[in-house]
């Protein structure tokens, strides 16, 4: 068995759905959470410079999704054929694609250019979620192919993110998406990580854009 190490900030962010991976496969691994102020003299020591890194024995690997995909197809949820992987792949992009226009709104410091970011928000985030939950919807449950895969561990992970900088619960009025979301949670594995994982002080704007590096 590998031995794995994640390093990331103290902030579930975009390396909680890599724990929440290594959590459903039952996988230890050591959860390095790094200080903010810490980060200017490890930066240098990771492949590009940026977190979350996970050290599967004594090799580097970066690229949040990139790790996700591999631990999915090491655990089984990267989907039962190549045409559930492309509809995996497709759906975490559009995750992101919601994600990103959010984490951009959040970060802008300008008050002009943040209260249009914040009106055209009133309508992505609603399109996003509607299309996601009617997704759910026709697959059973699930986001692909009726049965878990790692879009949904996605999904759960940064739902805190979504929540945190949009400022509302993004599920609130999502039926399908809410029962998702306890499923996942309900899964033996996950709730023990959920019941044990230390706290994530949320994101500071002075700290910059770490959570899209």
């Amino acid at each position: 068995m590998p031995s794995y190490k994640l390093t990331y900030f103290p902030l579930k962010g975009r390396a909680e759905p890599i724990r929440l991976l290594l959590s459903y496969a039952g996988v230890e691994f050591i959860d390095d959470r790094i200080e903010f102020k810490d980060w200017p003299e490890i930066k240098h020591t990771t492949p590009l410079g940026q977190l979350p890194v996970l050290e599967i024995d004594d090799r580097k690997v970066y690229q949040s999704n990139a790790i996700c995909r591999y631990l999915a197809k090491q655990f089984g949820l990267a989907g039962k054929n190549d045409w559930e992987a492309l509809e995996i792949d497709a759906t975490v992009d559009t995750i992101f694609d919601c994600l990103n226009k959010i984490v951009d709104y959040h970060y802008e410091a300008h008050p002009e250019a943040k209260a249009q970011k914040c009106e055209k928000l009133e309508e992505l985030i609603p399109f996003y979620i509607r299309r996601l939950d009617e997704q759910v919807k026709k697959n059973e449950g699930y986001l692909v192919g009726g049965a878990l895969t790692w879009a949904d561990l996605v999904f759960v992970g940064l739902l805190d993110s979504f929540n945190f900088m949009s400022k509302r619960d993004v599920i609130e009025k999502a039926k399908e998406l809410k029962a998702l979301q306890q499923k996942v949670l309900d899964i033996p594995n996950i709730k023990a990580w959920v019941a044990k994982r230390p706290d994530s002080f949320p994101d500071k704007s002075r700290i910059g854009r770490l959570l899209t590096e």
